[in-house]
């Protein structure tokens, strides 16, 4: 498992990016459309966010990625623009399909924040290089859709040398 300061170090830079996102003329949703979803949904959020990302990176195509969005999504981000954003990611040619084989560890609770957009932030323990995430939801219509995404490898510190295991 992942040492909580260690996640917490990482997500410094994603955690702001993705609440940048969050503009502040994001409407309340109806009350019935604010609750947390349950913990199956929760997971499938995750896990489809995920999925779309990976093909994106694999095929270099983001317009999936875009069209699962919530229409703020849309607006804010071309195609172009995400192929950007994820190109780092892109380059370090990490299979995000491994994230679909694994249960997803929270961060925190999953929360309803600004504007009632649905947050999921955590990691995937996965090895050599664990996997980090920050995903908004937007509820429309009844269906989560994604407002905003940030993923990246958890860069864990390198152990002392001459350190040695008791």
């Amino acid at each position: 498992m992942i040492p909580a300061r260690l996640l917490l170090a990482a997500w410094a830079a994603i955690a702001s990016a993705a609440t940048a996102q969050v503009p502040s003329t994001v409407p309340a949703p109806p009350a019935a459309q604010s609750a947390v979803p349950d913990p199956m949904v929760v997971n499938k959020l995750i896990w489809s966010a995920m999925a779309a990302l990976d093909q994106a990176n694999q095929t270099g195509n983001y317009s999936v990625l875009r069209d699962l969005g919530a229409p703020g999504f849309q607006s804010g981000s071309s195609v172009e623009t995400l192929g950007t954003v994820f190109q780092a990611l892109r380059s370090r040619k990490l299979d995000l399909g491994n994230t679909l084989l694994v249960a997803p560890n929270l961060q925190i609770p999953p929360t309803i924040v600004q504007g009632g957009l649905l947050r999921l932030r955590g990691a995937f323990p996965l090895r050599p290089v664990p996997i980090g995430f920050d995903l908004l939801f937007q509820n429309i219509s009844g269906q989560w859709r994604i407002f905003g995404i940030a993923v990246a490898p958890i860069v864990l510190p390198a152990p002392q040398s001459g350190s040695t295991k008791p």
